[in-house]
């Protein structure tokens, strides 16, 4: 009934104001504050602090997202958590993940949460045992439904009273502010379980659903690239490349640099070009297996993927050694620029032989290669 009568409202109400009496510049400007405060906190707050512990934020940073997802309507933080991290355990299992997508679309974005929850499972959080140490994330879970409506209320009420003249325009406010924001911020969210595993590309893995997807990552503040998180699932990041939208990844950053965020985890570039390069030479050896002279090719393209793999290596292990010389204050000027030229040198050659092995995989999948 929540779901429904929500939804109803947003797609009648809002545009009825909107038609009848017109949204002003501070609406909107609001909304869009809105919608990133309830999204951010379930990004930053929900999934990538609590349920991965991809990093650790300061105590008055993690009232904000405490405060911040129950504004965003999605349980509290300790049974997100706990059902993301079965998610992840179990994923794409029909019956163990919470919100499979191998049970259908409907049912990964908003059937699963439509069930007859019975037994003792729901509330069952003994893979959260961390979270219930937080005395943060306990407050919010026991006062959660006071803090939905507080939040859900009293916020676009507050800026309605705030910004707006009169009661026509704290209206606008509610119906903005207040429930297309909620509906929206919940569905970009459900994306992720749904859209996320349908649709995109799967570079790192084949071995779940999950996809990556950058213009899935536009409504969902940088979880589209969902494949890799789904193989590296405690890195900070969700888009790797400075060029991927992902405002999350940018917030933890600055949180970072003003203190209130620490231990920041990022996967070595040797796990990820190496997760990259099996995935691809997985799916070669499969297409190849139908084309003609397939053993031929086979032996050619394991020389090149040892070669990469040798030189990836080769390099990484010398960008370890540049990082423990920077921080050496004893090491000469003369040895750090050795090392130095040496490092731009493998570097230089694994990205060849990167180039090298992509080559060599589109030429081989040609059907008129011999």
């Amino acid at each position: 009934m929540f779901f429904s009568l929500s939804f109803l409202a947003a797609i009648t109400l809002v545009p009825w104001y909107g038609i009848t009496y017109g949204f002003t510049a501070t609406h909107w400007v609001v909304f869009v504050c809105c919608m990133f405060y309830a999204g951010l906190s379930i990004t930053a707050g929900y999934h990538r602090l609590w349920a991965h512990k991809a990093y650790d934020a300061h105590p008055a940073i993690q009232w904000v997202f405490a405060i911040g997802g129950a504004f965003a309507l999605q349980n509290s933080a300790l049974h997100w958590s706990s059902d993301h991290r079965v998610h992840h355990g179990q994923v794409d299992d029909p019956i163990k993940d919470p919100y499979a997508a191998t049970n259908g679309f409907w049912y990964s974005h908003i059937g699963w949460m439509l069930r007859d929850y019975q037994g003792d499972s729901y509330n069952n959080y003994a893979n959260a045992r961390d979270l219930q140490r937080n005395k943060i994330v306990m407050f919010q879970h026991r006062h959660y439904l006071t803090l939905v409506l507080l939040t859900n209320i009293g916020i676009p009420l507050a800026l309605g009273l705030l910004f707006s003249n009169g009661w026509l325009e704290v209206l606008g406010m509610l119906l903005l502010a207040g429930v297309l924001r909620l509906v929206l911020s919940q569905h970009f969210t459900f994306f992720i379980n749904s859209l996320a595993h349908i649709w995109g590309s799967r570079p790192y893995t084949e071995k779940n659903t999950a996809r990556d997807n950058g213009f899935l990552a536009l409504f969902t503040y940088g979880e589209g690239y969902h494949n890799f998180h789904h193989i590296f699932a405690s890195d900070y990041r969700n888009g790797i490349q400075w060029y991927h939208y992902d405002p999350t990844k940018w917030m933890i950053r600055v949180l970072a640099a003003l203190g209130l965020a620490s231990k920041l985890k990022r996967t070595p570039i040797e796990r990820i070009e190496k997760a990259k390069a099996e995935t691809l030479l997985l799916k070669t050896k499969v297409r190849l297996a139908k084309l003609p002279l397939a053993q031929d090719k086979l032996t050619l393209l394991h020389q090149e993927y040892e070669l990469l793999l040798k030189k990836l290596q080769t390099f990484c292990c010398v960008q370890k050694q540049l990082i423990e010389a920077k921080k050496d204050s004893m090491l000469e000027h003369y040895d750090k620029s050795a090392l130095m030229s040496q490092y731009q040198e493998l570097e230089a050659a694994w990205h060849s032989q990167k180039q090298a092995w992509l080559a060599l995989n589109a030429r081989l999948l040609k059907p008129s290669f011999s």
